[in-house]
């Protein structure tokens, strides 16, 4: 309740500085009798007040209250015994006994991880040397309708000021859509194998995909200085900001999937195979956002099938982070 109670101060702080850019007081009610007062001289201080930690800060001053401890200071904040009583500076006796009190506050504006869920998407395509498979290939992936899908818990760790590692975990999905729709995957001793069917069906769709759990450590360089990263839907952000670092996946699922229509009905072919998949995928994660969208491109370093078990080909991936 007190969490629900913060984010809608805080909600309605920002709303009330939005609409009246030349107010320095923004007085927000709570309970029947409790109002809280933002003065500011400096709107600078705004990026500083999105990195306090309210939550904390309102525990504290609630603590207080109970306790009859109403000198509280927090930098340049007071907070008085009554509505008609004038700010004053505490004495030197309450001073040395809320000597903590500014390593206190300074915590909260430093709080050094935050963890948020982020979602990457995007398309897929595989690459064979230094180009992308083209379409002579029968592999040949179609970027349109590959989708790579992740979900990702990010804790983002300030090391310096501008300087922050996201180390994240996660769950992903590869989506490799064939450039024919007629593309029907077999395995046998010798490996993988990729034809083209000849049956007499309207194909719409071959497809394989995989599903992996990852973690990967991207260290990122913030010239915004903002702990918590905005998002998409924020519609503000910071400036420029860009990161490159390794991940790891391992293979959870794999399957093939074809679909055709025959006699006007639509059939699905599916196979949950291995189909000589590396169980293990690493590479290198680039990404890299200005103001509220980030982007992110994967690129694997090892090969996607088993050695002389299929194409020699790396999936990479590329989209946008919300």
């Amino acid at each position: 309740m007190k969490f629900a109670i913060i984010i809608v101060l805080t909600v309605i702080f920002s709303s009330q500085l939005a609409q009246a850019q030349k107010t320095d007081t923004v007085v927000v009610p709570l309970a029947r009798t409790s109002q809280i007062i933002f003065t500011i001289s400096d709107y600078k201080d705004l990026e500083t007040l999105r990195h306090y930690n309210f939550q904390a800060l309102f525990d504290d001053v609630l603590k207080r209250l109970s306790a009859s401890d109403t000198t509280l200071r927090a930098d340049t904040t007071q907070v008085a015994s009554s509505e008609n009583e004038e700010w004053n500076e505490p004495s030197q006796e309450e001073a040395e006994e809320d000597e903590d009190w500014d390593e206190k506050v300074s915590s909260y504006t430093s709080r050094r991880t935050w963890q948020t869920v982020n979602v990457d998407l995007g398309t897929n395509n595989l690459f064979s040397g230094d180009q992308f498979v083209d379409d002579s290939k029968v592999y040949a992936v179609r970027p349109w309708g590959s989708w790579y899908v992740g979900i990702n818990s990010v804790h983002r760790s300030r090391l310096a000021k501008k300087f922050f590692i996201e180390w994240n975990w996660g769950v992903s999905w590869y989506n490799f859509k064939f450039e024919n729709d007629d593309v029907v995957i077999t395995t046998s001793e010798t490996g993988v194998d990729f034809s083209r069917s000849d049956a007499d069906v309207d194909y719409v769709k071959s497809k394989l995909t995989a599903t992996y759990i990852n973690t990967s450590l991207v260290p990122i360089l913030d010239f915004g200085d903002r702990t918590v990263k905005p998002r998409v839907w924020d519609g503000y952000g910071t400036e420029f900001r860009i990161g490159i670092g390794p991940y790891v996946g391992y293979r959870l699922a794999s399957k093939s999937k074809l679909v055709f229509e025959e006699d006007g009905e639509r059939e699905k072919e599916k196979d949950r195979d291995r189909f000589y998949l590396n169980n293990l995928r690493y590479g290198v994660r680039l990404q890299w956002g200005f103001r509220s969208t980030d982007f992110f491109v994967n690129y694997d370093l090892n090969e996607m099938f088993q050695e002389k078990k299929g194409p020699h080909v790396n999936a990479v991936s590329f989209g946008i982070i919300f």
